[in-house]
């Protein structure tokens, strides 16, 4: 993945990122049913955690953040789960905030640089996990998620190693400000701006009927883009002063140089939601942090293989990096060739 090419058949990185989430083989394995915990959060509103066992609970887990508006049932999700099912790893993937087919209750939703949130999910993870008998924990957050995840482990330093043995973010929009600024111009205003506005909009609007008064609706309902959006919804509901406050607080990049345990961020140079050239460099972060940053992948495809593709390349690699940094000898269930 580090040196990702992309298949002759599939060129850009438009076409790079839409085939793959639409089209491209996830799953080598029948799925195995994910079980649905429902956890209180500290604030008293409710997260639902999707979860699939291995063969023992003291298997090491893989714990994945969703991106903006995903799920367990995104592509990428179905892959990793596919890869863990494989490996017989544990799997837990956390929703955010209405991103599990119910509203939360709180007048709050989520945000990417939602490091709270991630704290105590890792913590909660990790004690259960470690009550088992279980060793190790490894987190991987794609997109928005991998921002907060990063957020997170650059704002605890040392202290996140309590909770995970290794990270790694991927395509994740590292400098909000500089990916916002691109998913609002051009081909991306025009379908991936739409196609996240299509489900956003409506769940701020349910939001405000829970909670009257939240924001304004005139508002919310004149909103074009993602700026916009966290203008009128996001930056105000979680205690931002406007979207540009947001984004430079929320971003990742500046405290990458403050992660000390060991991390992965995979970012594709054709990224059309993730400009190259906000994507940081050796000198920006720490030396507990590996940086890919291939050629090809577009936003979180990464597709192999002949017509019409598969997107197990991507947690083979980024779940194998995983188990090597945190030092897990994990042999695979059965061996498969996903090239």
């Amino acid at each position: 993945m580090k040196d990702h090419r992309a298949p002759a058949w599939l060129v850009g990185g438009h076409a790079q990122t839409i085939w793959p989430a639409l089209y491209a083989k996830r799953r080598w394995h029948p799925p195995a049913p994910l079980q649905r915990e429902r956890w209180t959060a500290p604030d008293g509103d409710f997260v639902d955690v999707d979860r699939q066992a291995a063969s023992h609970p003291t298997r090491p887990l893989l714990v994945l953040f969703h991106g903006l508006e995903g799920s367990s049932q995104s592509h990428y999700a179905q892959a990793f789960a596919d890869w863990a099912a494989e490996h017989d790893i544990q799997f837990a993937l956390p929703h955010f905030r209405g991103c599990s087919g119910e509203l939360n209750r709180a007048p709050r939703a989520y945000h990417s640089g939602d490091h709270e949130e991630i704290n105590w999910l890792l913590q909660k993870l990790r004690a259960e996990h470690q009550a088992a008998g279980g060793q190790k924990l490894v987190a991987a957050g794609v997109s928005l998620g991998g921002n907060a995840l990063m957020r997170w482990a650059g704002e605890h330093g040392r202290e996140a190693a309590r909770s995970v043995d290794a990270v790694a973010s991927i395509c994740s929009p590292l400098d909000l400000t500089a990916s916002g600024h691109a998913i609002g111009r051009g081909f991306n205003r025009q379908v991936y701006t739409r196609m996240f506005l299509r489900s956003m909009k409506p769940k701020a609007l349910a939001k405000l009927a829970q909670h009257p008064g939240l924001f304004d609706r005139q508002k919310l309902l004149a909103v074009k883009d993602l700026y916009e959006f966290d203008n009128v919804f996001t930056a105000p509901l979680h205690g931002f002063r406007d979207t540009s406050d947001y984004w430079r607080k929320a971003s990742a990049h500046a405290l990458m140089g403050d992660i000390a345990v060991p991390a992965l961020a995979l970012n594709a140079r054709n990224d059309p939601f993730v400009p190259a050239l906000s994507l940081p460099s050796v000198a920006n972060v720490s030396r507990h942090v590996t940086l890919w940053q291939p050629p090809h992948g577009g936003h979180v495809g990464f597709a192999q293989g002949a017509w019409p593709g598969h997107v197990r390349g991507l947690p083979d690699a980024v779940g194998g990096w995983l188990l090597r940094a945190a030092g897990a000898t994990v042999p695979m269930r059965e061996a498969q060739q996903h090239g």
